[in-house]
Order: structure tokens, then sequence, then C-alpha cells
């Protein structure tokens, strides 16, 4: 790590239908002195944004050149293909890529689906972007794939969505410069691997505190008071008086 470059920021870019909020709620309860910003980018963009050291962090859509880029894989995402509600798909409660392959299948520019083959019938033209091809959905002219966070990320009344069983699918991954790994950077990593505020790899603690408080032993309640050869003199009770100094009549003698 190298603490000294720490920024008085911390910079974290997303790419679309990446939800952050739980993470960033975390980080402004653990370190409120530190701002930080968010900045959308486009997939394809994500990770020229960390190279370029626009951000410090950032999450994007797998697969990326690790050659300077570390990256922790999240989860993957299901593909869904987006239709119009009166569709035949929407009557099913989840399909192939078989079963779309009459139907013209939209690929826009912008699409984060490593494809080894498109399925359907390819369109004209390939719209611009997702948010492009969701229009054309909506107009009839084809259907469209997308990680299902994108599909909700675009959702429109008159459209639905249904799982794709054999679509490739999109992994979500957290990642930084390599060489770039400053104590923010790891404290983000922390609160996205789920590490607490006392955790040995988060935050240090400002004064040091006991790994557990040990109750104080209890000592045995004494019998008596130790003599000073060793052995215990027997308690008095109370009220009584020492022998041979006993008060009160003296027995009469048989």
């Amino acid at each position: 790590m190298t603490g000294s470059d720490v920024s008085p920021a911390f910079r974290l870019a997303y790419v679309p239908g990446v939800t952050p909020a739980k993470w960033v709620r975390i980080w402004n309860e653990r370190l409120p002195e530190v701002p930080l910003t968010l900045t959308g980018v486009p997939a394809a963009d994500a990770a020229g944004v960390l190279r370029e050291r626009g951000a410090d962090a950032g999450f994007l859509r797998l697969p990326v050149d690790r050659t300077d880029l570390s990256a922790i894989p999240l989860y993957t995402e299901t593909t869904v293909v987006v239709v119009p509600k009166d569709h035949l798909v929407a009557a099913a409660d989840e399909v192939t890529t078989e079963d779309l392959a009459d139907e013209i299948v939209l690929h826009p520019l912008d699409d984060t689906l490593d494809w080894e083959r498109l399925p359907g019938r390819p369109a004209v033209e390939r719209p611009a972007t997702t948010a492009d091809a969701v229009q054309l959905v909506a107009a009839g002219i084809g259907v469209l794939l997308v990680p299902q966070s994108l599909a909700r990320l675009h959702h429109r009344r008159d459209l639905t969505y249904r799982p794709v069983t054999d679509a490739p699918a999109s992994r979500v991954a957290l990642s930084w410069r390599e060489d770039a790994t400053t104590d923010l950077v790891e404290e983000f990593i922390g609160i996205v691997r789920g590490r607490t505020v006392n955790s040995s790899r988060g935050r240090p603690r400002t004064a040091a505190q006991p790994a557990e408080k040990q109750r104080p032993e209890r000592k045995p309640a004494a019998r008596g008071k130790q003599s000073a050869a060793g052995g215990r003199t027997p308690q008095r009770r109370s009220g009584a008086a020492p022998k041979g100094n006993r008060r009160g009549r003296p027995r009469g003698r048989s």
C-alpha cells in the first residue's frame, strides 16, 4: 500500500446497471471525514477511466485486461430477453436462444455480453446504445438480450423480460489500478468484501482495545484467617466466648 498517496476524497466509478448505494452508505458511516464521489461511466469506458486515474476504483463488467488492473469478481447476472408485453415469449417463464431463432435480435454497440454466436436474425443496423435498442423493441422492430439489471434500468410499462437459460452471463467486478492500491482502496475493498470495522485489514483502531474482557478471578470466601505457620485458625462465632473463659453457672460435680 502507498499510504502516503492517500487523497482527501475517494472517487468511485460504476457502469450502468450496478447499484453501489449499499457500499456507499457503509463508507459514509465508517469514514465520514472522507467524501466519496460517484461517477457513472459507459461499460466500454470503465477500464480506461481507471487506467487514466479518473477514479480510484470502479464497478465494471468482466472481462477486463488485468495487465495493469486488479479485479475482484462480485456476482454474475442473469441474462434476459426484453420483449413487448404482447409477445409470445411473454407467455413463457424462461426461454432458450433457440426459441429466438426467428426473431430479429438487436445488438447494440455497447452490448456487455460476450457472444460466441449471436442468436436470432441480425438487424439491418446496430443501435448505438442499449437505451436506443429498448426504444426499437418498444416499436416492435426486434428483441434485446441484456443483463437483468439493464432490463430493470430501462424498464417501460409496455415491455417485459424473461430469463434466457443458455445465453452468456455478465459478471460484475470491483477493479482498480494495481499500482494505485492506496489505503482508501483497501478500505473500500474491505467494505465490499464485508469486513468489519475492526478487521485486521480494515481501518486501524484509534486506541488499543483488549481482544476480550476477562472477569476478575473470584477468590473463595475465607473460612478462617491464615496463621503465620501456614495453617488456619478457626473463625470465632458471633457472640461466642473463647474456651476457658465461658460465662454462666459451672457444671456440678457428679
